[in-house]
């Protein structure tokens, strides 16, 4: 399934006006909100009702990315009005919430949960053109209303904030339902994007656990493995950045620190900066190149990733750096490293402080199963292979969510015309 922006193909050009919400087509409405759906208000339940059976009461923890979830369900033993029962395509909307980002956050009630009840924190919408109006509510146009109501200090939205937020309205229900029908090609892309991804790191993780424990061997490989510690696989002992707070500034050379490794890999997206002088006097303590390993040991214990550019930049202390020895494929080691078998040795080594941290001694005292050099080529080589696989869909699903992203504003503020 391909999902694109409009083209200049579906335009239908008409007059349009300038209304509260911008420039929309002369033959759409601003509307209120109450006046195309009914807003219901959720269940007030006490802990005395709350049991491991009953119906089913939804939260704003069932909500995750526009999506219902049901990892973290709540279930009362009572009597439960009719108002506060949810029926396919309500538009589920947390109201209430301590972290104010998560208000407005929304999810269409689908035939399987249809039924359940809805917690006081929440609130349904209920309308003929739901799926048009859920769309609605995941646009920045919903997300200002939502943020001028609560201003600096509140934390909350009502039914009656609510039902007077304005939505721009096309003319017909063939109109509403045809961009809903396009917002939701483009979200059934994404999701198709997202499961696959999760199915690829599922096998990617299947392959780690039976290549780098010799469970699998591959064809033409039978050399034994051997078990050695970190300490006698690395060129030079295992070090870190400076211990103190150098001067930052706004450009120079990128200063990384644990934020800056994740998803198994080096972020230079959003990097602290240090001046040329601070960076040869701490390079003559640590200087990572290329194939280095660079490991969280404070604070975000155990994150790691791979040196795969040529880039000018250091570390702070959180980070460890690991040079692996000519006779073993550092790929292999770094892949290692994400295996169970190693994440539990870190697991064992951290210390219980507050932010929790690994020495560098111990960090040295990592046991690993390695096989011939050539071996462990090979298997990093089909790990590799695999990485790659899943970043090029991940480029794919950034693209998907930028489009869908483009298409709402176009759609839903009527630039362009479905015919």
């Amino acid at each position: 399934m391909e999902v694109r922006e409009p083209s200049a193909r579906y335009l239908v050009r008409r007059d349009s006006k300038q209304t509260d919400l911008g420039i929309i087509p002369s033959d759409w409405d601003v509307v209120a909100i109450g006046q195309v759906s009914q807003c219901l208000i959720g269940l007030t339940y006490s802990p005395l009702h709350v049991r491991d059976f009953g119906t089913l009461v939804l939260r704003s923890s069932n909500i995750q990315k526009g999506k219902l979830t049901f990892d973290d369900n709540v279930f009362v033993d009572m009597d439960v009005p009719e108002r506060a029962i949810t029926r396919k395509d309500d538009i589920l909307i947390c109201v209430r919430n301590g972290s104010r980002q998560l208000i407005g956050k929304c999810a269409l009630i689908d035939e399987e949960t249809a039924g359940s009840a809805f917690g006081a924190f929440m609130s349904v919408l209920r309308a003929d053109s739901a799926k048009f109006l859920f769309y609605h509510f995941q646009s920045g146009t919903q997300k200002r209303q939502i943020d001028e109501v609560m201003g600096a200090t509140i934390n909350q939205i009502t039914n009656r904030d609510m039902a007077a937020f304005k939505v721009i309205w096309p003319p017909t229900k063939a109109e509403q339902e045809a961009i809903a029908e396009a917002l939701s090609d483009a979200d059934a892309l994404i999701e198709s994007l997202e499961q696959l991804i999760t199915k690829k790191r599922h096998l990617k993780q299947g392959a780690m656990q039976e290549l780098l424990t010799g469970k699998k061997r591959l064809p033409g490989f039978n050399g034994e493995w051997e078990q050695k510690i970190l300490k006698n696989v690395v060129q030079t002992p295992v070090t870190d950045g400076p211990h103190l707070t150098p001067q930052f500034f706004n450009e120079g050379i990128p200063f990384l620190s644990v934020n800056n490794l994740a998803g198994n890999k080096i972020d230079l997206s959003d990097p602290r900066y240090i001046s040329k002088e601070d960076h040869a006097v701490f390079s003559k303590k640590c200087k990572p190149r290329r194939d280095d390993l660079l490991l969280g040991k404070a604070a975000s214990v155990g994150l790691i990733a791979i040196v795969d550019v040529d880039a000018d930049f250091n570390i702070w202390s959180p980070i460890a750096m690991i040079r692996i020895d000519a006779n073993n494929v550092p790929k292999f080691i770094y892949y290692a490293f994400q295996s169970s078998v190693t994440k539990r040795q870190i697991e064992l080594l951290t210390n219980s402080s507050s932010q929790g941290n690994i020495g560098m001694g111990d960090i040295e005292r990592l046991v690993f199963f390695l096989p011939p050099r050539s071996e462990q080529t090979a298997i990093a080589t089909i790990l590799s292979d695999m990485d790659a696989e899943i970043t090029a869909l991940q480029t794919k699903l950034t693209k998907a969510r930028h489009i869908k992203q483009g298409m709402m504003q176009q759609l839903l503020t009527g630039k362009i015309r479905l015919v």
